[in-house]
């Protein structure tokens, strides 16, 4: 889990949005699509690793992933679920 203070500060690279954790219905939907094969980041990379935890932006759009407790906050390691 994000520390609170620290959550309250972040913010999505890409629009300044506030960001708030993935609930356990989001990282599902996501992993799912991850596990469909078809998943890439907004960089064009290919995802195929599951999330454990993310971060989601305000509008709901755009996830972040967070590996080993640190969100990688990179408009490049966005996901788009389902795009």
């Amino acid at each position: 889990m994000i520390d609170k203070d620290l959550l309250a500060i972040l913010a999505c690279p890409e629009t300044h949005q506030s960001l708030a954790e993935a609930d356990a219905a989001l990282l599902a939907r996501v992993n799912a699509w991850i596990a469909g094969g078809k998943a890439a980041n907004k960089g064009g990379r290919a995802v195929t690793d599951k999330l454990a935890a993310a971060l989601v932006r305000a509008d709901g759009k755009v996830v972040y992933p967070v590996r080993d407790g640190i969100p990688v906050l990179l408009v490049d390691e966005g996901l788009v679920p389902g795009a």
